[in-house]
């Protein structure tokens, strides 16, 4: 019964003070939760739903976990012309945005992402898309010994729920020839 009386004191005195006030209230109450965590406290619902309240109010709303890390595994990848590149080796997909049948990061959350695209090759262009619209390009030369280079792009963009990111290759008459074992890959991840 004193456990009742204390609670109900602390939920009064939280309802009619000051911001400082109620959150040392509503830590007075946690304490006393969790210091008699063996006992039988009883609340009545007013309490109940304002010990609710109080405990979720000031806390910010979590960031959900997006984000991916894709890469082309451990054969060598050819990539015709205007074909999307579908990258087999998957390190992290978190909130199972990324589609490796096709290629396709479907964005399951809005906000501000960042998208790094690796490419190794001897010759070639590629293009990171959302919704069909260029926003990125990399590009690597043709050399008479076609000597193989690492390409990459860094971007952010705002994205909302269901918008499509893919990277194609997009140099007219050349097929794209991307080495394996990791060495070309796709991350993308949710900022804010």
């Amino acid at each position: 019964m004193l456990m009742l009386l204390f609670v109900s004191y602390v939920y009064h005195s939280v309802s009619g003070g000051t911001q400082s006030d109620t959150r040392t209230n509503l830590d007075s109450i946690k304490s006393v939760i969790y210091s008699n965590a063996k006992a039988t406290v009883t609340l009545d619902s007013t309490a109940l739903k304002e010990l609710v309240k109080l405990s979720s109010s000031g806390s910010s709303k979590p960031t959900p976990n997006v984000g991916f890390s894709v890469f082309v595994g451990a054969k060598a990848l050819t990539v015709g012309q205007g074909q999307t590149i579908k990258y087999d080796g998957i390190l992290t997909n978190d909130g199972n945005g990324y589609d490796d049948r096709t290629g396709v990061f479907v964005c399951p959350v809005a906000g501000t992402y960042m998208f790094v695209v690796d490419t190794f090759t001897a010759e070639g262009s590629v293009a990171i898309k959302v919704n069909k619209q260029t926003v990125a390009r990399a590009y690597k030369g043709y050399v008479k010994h076609k000597p193989w280079i690492q390409i990459s792009r860094t971007l952010i963009v705002k994205l909302k729920r269901g918008d499509h990111v893919k990277v194609d290759n997009t140099d007219n008459g050349v097929t794209l020839q991307m080495q394996g074992n990791a060495y070309s890959s796709f991350t993308g991840t949710l900022l804010y």
